[in-house]
Order: C-alpha cells, then sequence, then structure tokens
C-alpha cells in the first residue's frame, strides 16, 4: 500500500545505508539472492497484485482507501515500483529514503501500521511462494527466503519508525493547541487579564499557564490579573503551590493577582490542608474579582440611568 509524496522532513534515525545493511545483517549475498528473483517475480507481478488486492478487498480499509478507481490505479503503480526497487538488489540511500517516503505518505493518510504488517505479510507469503516453486535445491530456497526476510523487516522498520515519529509530532502538535485552547488569557480591559481555569492543573500545565500569563503582561502591560478556578476539579497542596507560584511571577512584573471562584467546598479544603496562600487576593465570584480590579484602576461600575 504505497502512495506518492513529493516532500520528505525525516528527523528520526538518520542512518545510511551502509549502516542500516550491518545492522540488519544484510549481505551482498542477500541482496544477490534477492536480485536472482527478478526473473521469476517480475512476469508473475501482475497475478501477485491481484492475489493482494483480492485479499485487501476482504478488508474495512479498502472502502476508505481505494473505493476511487483513480485512487486505486495509482496505488497499484506506486506498488509495482516498489517491488521493483525491492527486486534490483540494491539499498542504498536512494532506496533507504524511499522508504522513509512510504513511511511519512502512509502516516499522512492515516493508514494504520496494523494494515501495513498485515499487508507486508502477505507480500512476503506470496514471495515465499514463488521461491517454493523455482527450481533450486533446499539449501538455496532456504538462503533466498531469509534474505527477503531480512530487507522485509528493513523495509518495515523503517516505515514504522517514520510513521511513529510522524504521528507522535501529530500529537504533540495537538497537545500544544489543546493546551492553548486551555490557557486563553484574555484581555478584558484595558490593563485587565482573565483567565478562567477549567480542569485538572498539574505541573505542565501550571507551567504553560505562568508563561501565558507572563507573556501577555508583558505584551498589554496589564496592571491587574484575575485567574479564575470556579471550573478546577480538585485543589490540593500541590495545585495551591502552582497558583501561588503564578501569582508571585505575575507581581515581580508589577501585575497584582486575584484568585477568584474560591467555592465553600474549595475553602474548606485548603483550611484542611493547612494551605497558606499569602498576601494573594482572593474572591468567591469573578465579578468580586473584576469589582476589586476596576478599584484598583480608580474606575467603578455605575447603573446607566
Amino acid at each position: 500500500m504505497q502512495f506518492e509524496t513529493n516532500y520528505l522532513h525525516f528527523a528520526g534515525d538518520v542512518r545510511d545505508a551502509s549502516s542500516l545493511r550491518k545492522l540488519y545483517e544484510i549481505s551482498e549475498k542477500d541482496l544477490e539472492s534477492i536480485k536472482s528473483l527478478e526473473p521469476l517475480m517480475l512476469p508473475q507481478m501482475d497475478k501477485m497484485m491481484d492475489d493482494f488486492y483480492r485479499w485487501l478487498m476482504e478488508q474495512p480499509e479498502y472502502e476508505q482507501f481505494f473505493s476511487d478507481p483513480k485512487l486505486l490505479k495509482h496505488a497499484q503503480k506506486m506498488q509495482h515500483i516498489h517491488w521493483q526497487k525491492f527486486l534490483a538488489g540494491h539499498v542504498d540511500d536512494e532506496y533507504v529514503q524511499h522508504r522513509r517516503i512510504i513511511g511519512e505518505t502512509h502516516a499522512r493518510i492515516g493508514l494504520s501500521m496494523t494494515m501495513f504488517f498485515a499487508g507486508m505479510t502477505i507480500f512476503h507469503n506470496l514471495i515465499s511462494e514463488i521461491i517454493q516453486d523455482k527450481s533450486a535445491n533446499a539449501k538455496e530456497k532456504v538462503a533466498t527466503t531469509d534474505a527477503v526476510a531480512k530487507v522485509l523487516h528493513l523495509d518495515t522498520g523503517i516505515v514504522c519508525e517514520v510513521y511513529t515519529i510522524m504521528s507522535n509530532d501529530t500529537i504533540a502538535a495537538q497537545s500544544k493547541s489543546l493546551m492553548e485552547m486551555s490557557t486563553p488569557v484574555t484581555q478584558i480591559w484595558d490593563n485587565i487579564l482573565l483567565l478562567p481555569l477549567v480542569g485538572i492543573v498539574d505541573s505542565k500545565r501550571a507551567l504553560d499557564i505562568r508563561n501565558a500569563v507572563l507573556s501577555s503582561i508583558s505584551r498589554t502591560r496589564a496592571r491587574v490579573f484575575i485567574l479564575d478556578i470556579s471550573g478546577v476539579a480538585v485543589v490540593d497542596t500541590a495545585v495551591a503551590n502552582h497558583l501561588i507560584k503564578i501569582a508571585k511571577a505575575t507581581r515581580l512584573m508589577g501585575c497584582e493577582s486575584t484568585l477568584s471562584g474560591i467555592s465553600p467546598s474549595i475553602a474548606e479544603t485548603m483550611i484542611e490542608l493547612g494551605i497558606d496562600i499569602g498576601a494573594l487576593k482572593t474572591t468567591a465570584t469573578m465579578m468580586d474579582a473584576l469589582e476589586g480590579a476596576f478599584q484598583r484602576l480608580g474606575m467603578r461600575i455605575t447603573k446607566a440611568n
């Protein structure tokens, strides 16, 4: 299941072909054994593809990735190229790069590694059948089968590593986006910033919050920062310490912090745990904190006539 891509941004294992051949113990004799299969396999390539796609049609992924006839034809063309390179018996840097592109493409379209492994197993079985049918002694058959397995393992290892790295990069980017969404520091008035926290606050998130807050204070020159914790699931000693550190950091930048959303249950928990919030200002509601912020800035809220 190969598709074509015109780019490759790989930042994982950068070993060259020579190092990879040594790692997988692929000898020149192994490559010669694979090359000897070329005149046997190329005439049977169409049949091998038919057998493979007959198996693939029974899988649920077929409809998702190959329902378009043009895409199916393109995939078959790329597979012909893939196996022609395999049978050439040249595991060089160009060969390795081609396999890395395959891994990148599979990750980009979302084709699972389970399907890739299963597909490689099917092709391994089809190649093994051809080897068994060739007119050679048993020892040569075993040597050729071992050689094929080594290079298939090399191919699979390269594809799997690139796929994993790209998938992890995607997850990391998504996590970063979610974290940015979970720390929405908003300027609600001139010189006033607000951050409503929701969910769980751990060390990593607390650090992200602190960085986001300090960056916003530096950018807006805010004088008051309101941190509302009415949506925080649990407030224990660790969470309280994180919040106090955030408040101290803002104070160093000349910005006064107020902790709002202190419910009766949270207040009781903090007392039971003996948490000392020091000079940190607290309010029961965000409205109280906002009113205090206006007073701090010499403003007040009045009803319109």
